[in-house]
């Protein structure tokens, strides 16, 4: 079992239906909610995959608050990438060479009335402290930018596809039926870095500081109303003082 304590905040694994289904109704309000749907106490997002994942929670100690989640899928090794829920949207066939355990980062939120960074410090940090732990190799997962607009984040996908972009050997293939392939579409943009920063999700930003990388298109998600590009960090790239910085997190 997770468990980390930190300032005003609190990390720990679910180990009831009923904790998991508290995540699933902070899923829905930072998912679903947002955009306007329609609220009943029952409201959840949920899929097939929360029963065969880790499900880790961070709270406001003081009021017991729910206010970030995020869901763990472990993988043995690159050869059970056609399990992972990433790979219901793109072909991940070249990672089935990846010789090493693998970790699925899936439904990560913060609640949106929540904007501290220590949060996403302290998510960080719990991940940091399981990568060690467990000797995992990569961490992936999908991306997700709000709203399927593709003009509105062109700088920013010019950014991903300039400098971001998964290694050959490693690159996802198109899968689901509607993608933006941005590193085509966008191949003689140059981008503006302080618009291209401002587009990028926090989440996003954390793995390319480490070192991670992208898929060269973004999957059009309208159920979600949501775009998300495929997201690989290779454990071994992270450079060490970040990766110090995120054990101390961890501690």
């Amino acid at each position: 079992m997770m468990a980390l304590q930190k300032g005003r905040y609190e990390v720990r694994t679910a180990e009831t239906t009923a904790e998991i289904r508290e995540a699933q109704r902070l899923r829905w309000l930072c998912f679903i909610g947002k955009r306007g749907g329609s609220d009943t106490p029952e409201a959840v997002d949920a899929d097939d995959y929360d029963d065969r994942c880790t499900h880790v929670l961070i709270r406001e100690t003081a009021s017991g608050l729910l206010i970030a989640c995020f869901r763990m899928l472990t993988l043995s090794g690159g050869h059970e990438i056609g399990d992972s829920y990433s790979a219901r949207y793109y072909n991940l066939s070249r990672l089935r060479e990846f010789d090493g355990k693998m970790v699925e980062i899936g439904r990560f939120c913060i609640h949106p009335e929540w904007h501290d960074p220590d949060i996403l410090r302290l998510a960080w940090g719990a991940l940091a402290r399981h990568v060690d732990d467990e000797a995992v190799q990569m961490l992936f997962g999908c991306s997700s930018f709000m709203g399927t607009d593709t003009e509105g984040y062109a700088d920013t996908f010019a950014m991903l596809r300039e400098r971001h972009l998964a290694p050959k050997r490693w690159l996802p293939r198109v899968k689901a039926p509607k993608v933006f392939r941005f590193a085509r579409a966008l191949r003689l943009r140059k981008p503006d870095p302080r618009a291209a920063m401002a587009g990028m999700p926090p989440l996003l930003r954390s793995y390319l500081a480490m070192g991670g990388w992208v898929s060269d298109h973004a999957v059009v998600d309208n159920q979600l109303n949501t775009l998300h590009v495929f997201t690989g960090l290779e454990i071994r790239a992270i450079p060490p003082a970040r990766a110090k910085l995120l054990r101390a997190a961890g501690a």
